[in-house]
């Protein structure tokens, strides 16, 4: 694995990872028992870390940005004002603009028990550490800090927690990031308030605090063991890390500190592997259009930005959920090596495995074998299973309905499509795992399944791919391949399932839509500098009659090239070649390519003048082959 990788590089880990047998395999442990969580990590400025003048002038450039702003509706823009305050007595700002009344949305979307309101607990749980200090700069409203409270103790943290029959709970908790977050943040509001009684459970906040902790180290174990499920996400990614610096930082449990600085430095080598010219540079396992036309729109631009420092463009946001919380980090530090991987100018080939492969399309039985003991039908598996995305697989209807069932998941605004899904066969779980298995390439449209990834760098131009992967099936969220020289100088491919969004909203995109996810994935091969992707897709409108009306893909495939971001384009047959400082990216076409145009004022075009939508029409069949080369 990639900490064993940077051990073995001679670069001080804090920690180890101990062999343990049976489901979740290596046990992350905490090596020298009796340490506190203060002293279990290599201190900042240790050899093998990050050079520490290095990294303290990379926070004093994110904050000398970011407290240029006020956000005080926003959790992260009041976080960056104290920061700013813990370490400068001198720092003024309008600590008297934080109030309650001016975190009104937030705390709406926590109340109503909306999705993504573990992304908000994440962010105040540093609000309320760092807003408690002993200067009037660093001591934020008490009244704040009460909501803050109010808010943890009435917060329900499981899907199967009690659910009172007037409530409804809308928070996806299944996603790989969703669950470190949300488990995070039950063991930090365990923390801050042992003794309360929270309110959806009837248990202490110290129960709470014990019951997320082996939670934590089963997910940590499971990025040792199976890598990422969402792997590479230029939007994901992110949200792993903020959880585990948070973790590494707030938590009183020298264990977990330790066990989440390890899951940490895997996140971070795995960007740095992939960091080119400010773009993670590599397949997505989830990913946008509002987070891939441009590197400047991922979620990991901000952090890439403040930990590698290799792009002019400067910082996006003051509110960057991730390198906010980095600013204040005191325990935790990035070993050298990782960034040293990023900024390696020789080429560099990565190859990587990551996820669970499962094969949907088997003839159903009563006894489907489950890959590594996560049993299909054991309800304590649910988490795990439907983090890989595979709330589509027949072998799990059975445990996925009975929970909806049971935990009135159904009910959820995240739901909305399942609940028809399960409508249109009459809730009958015989029927669902028949109508799953026969459209398994369309209904199981959100699994990751694994992804064989293969990534290559020079200092000019970078060319990545995920091998072979669910070849002709529907993803709806993937990025399968990209060709990079910087951060908007890009070129990838894509199979629509929409047709362009008629919206002046550049992010504005189904799932899959015309340029988010893949109507049908192509069968993709690379070597170092030359990739090939084979669209052929694997169902069609006689495939299922109701299907063919929801998922009617488009009848051609088409690439996105932006020439308003090269110094040059030439067309030569059916290649299409882009140059700019020193990279080359060539990309030929099967099919005859042709130029879309946009009218700016019915398809967004984020400005650019020049056509960067290349359409092979004629049919969803095609052949695209990509190579890219340097000047040298």
């Amino acid at each position: 694995m990639v900490g064993a990788a940077i051990a073995a590089a001679g670069v001080s880990l804090p920690g180890g990872v101990a062999a343990a047998a049976g489901r979740g395999g290596a046990k992350a442990r905490c090596a020298v028992p009796g340490v506190t969580p203060d002293d279990v990590l290599v201190p900042p400025g240790s050899t093998g870390l990050i050079n520490e003048r290095y990294y303290q002038r990379r926070i004093k450039a994110y904050l000398d940005y970011a407290t240029d702003f006020e956000r005080f509706g926003s959790p992260p823009g009041i976080a960056t004002h104290l920061i700013q305050a813990h370490r400068d007595p001198d720092y003024e700002w309008n600590i008297t603009g934080v109030t309650v009344d001016e975190l009104a949305r937030v705390w709406t979307q926590i109340d109503e028990w909306r999705d993504t309101r573990d992304f908000n607990f994440m962010y105040l749980n540093w609000v309320y550490v760092l807003g408690r200090g002993d200067t009037p700069m660093t001591t934020i409203d008490p009244a704040v800090i009460t909501a803050i409270e109010q808010r943890l103790i009435a917060n329900r943290y499981r899907y199967n927690d009690p659910l009172p029959d007037d409530r409804v709970d809308h928070l996806w908790y299944w996603s790989e990031n969703h669950r470190i977050i949300v488990l995070a943040n039950e063991l930090l509001a365990g923390q801050f308030l042992p003794d309360e009684v929270f309110t959806v459970t009837g248990l202490t906040g110290a129960e709470h605090a014990t019951r997320a902790k082996p939670d934590i180290l089963e997910w940590i174990d499971e990025r040792a063991r199976f890598g990422f499920f969402e792997w590479h996400s230029n939007v994901y990614m992110a949200k792993n890390i903020t959880p585990l610096l948070m973790l590494c930082e707030l938590s009183d449990d020298a264990e977990i500190v330790q066990a989440a600085a390890m899951a940490l430095d895997l996140c971070l080598f795995d960007m740095a592997s992939h960091y080119h010219r400010g773009s993670y540079v590599a397949p997505h396992g989830r990913t946008y259009k509002k987070d891939k036309m441009t590197a400047r729109d991922a979620d990991t631009y901000g952090f890439g930005k403040f930990l590698f420092d290799d792009t002019d463009p400067d910082f996006v946001t003051p509110t960057d959920t991730t390198t906010t919380f980095f600013c204040a980090a005191k325990r935790y530090r990035p070993p050298f090596l990782i960034h040293k991987v990023a900024r390696e100018d020789d080429p560099t080939v990565t190859r990587e495995r990551h996820g669970v492969y499962v094969d949907a399309s088997e003839p159903i039985n009563d006894n489907p074998v489950a890959p590594f003991g996560y049993d299909f039908d054991d309800s304590a598996n649910l988490n795990f299973w439907w983090s890989t995305g595979g709330i589509g697989m027949w072998q799990l209807a059975d445990m996925s309905v009975a929970e909806a069932d049971k935990y009135r998941l159904w009910e959820g605004d995240a739901f909305q499509l399942i609940t028809q899904l399960r409508d249109v066969n009459g809730g009958d779980v015989e029927r669902i795992k028949a109508w799953e298995q026969a459209n398994h390439m369309i209904l199981n449209l959100g699994f990751l399944a694994e992804g064989n990834t293969y990534a290559y760098r020079t200092q000019q131009v970078a060319l990545a791919s995920v091998l072979d992967h669910r070849k002709g099936e529907m993803r709806d969220q993937v990025h399968m391949w990209q060709a990079t020289i910087d951060t908007e100088a890009r070129v990838f491919t894509n199979h629509p399932m929409t047709d362009v969004a008629a919206s002046t909203d550049w992010g504005e995109d189904g799932e899959p839509g015309y340029w988010t996810g893949e109507a049908s994935m192509p069968r993709s091969a690379q070597y170092r500098n030359s990739a090939i992707h084979i669209y052929q897709p694997a169902y069609d409108e006689t495939t299922d009659p109701i299907l063919a009306v929801v998922f009617a893909y488009r009848d051609f495939t088409h690439a996105y090239f932006p020439q308003d971001h090269f110094d040059e384009i030439v067309q030569l047959g059916n290649w299409t070649i882009g140059a700019k400082d020193g990279g080359f990216i060539a990309l030929w076409s099967w099919r005859d390519p042709e130029w879309r145009a946009y009218d700016p004022t019915v398809n967004a075009t984020n400005g650019m003048t020049e056509p960067f939508d290349l359409v092979a029409p004629g049919g969803p069949d095609n052949v695209w082959i990509c190579e890219v080369s340097t000047e040298d």
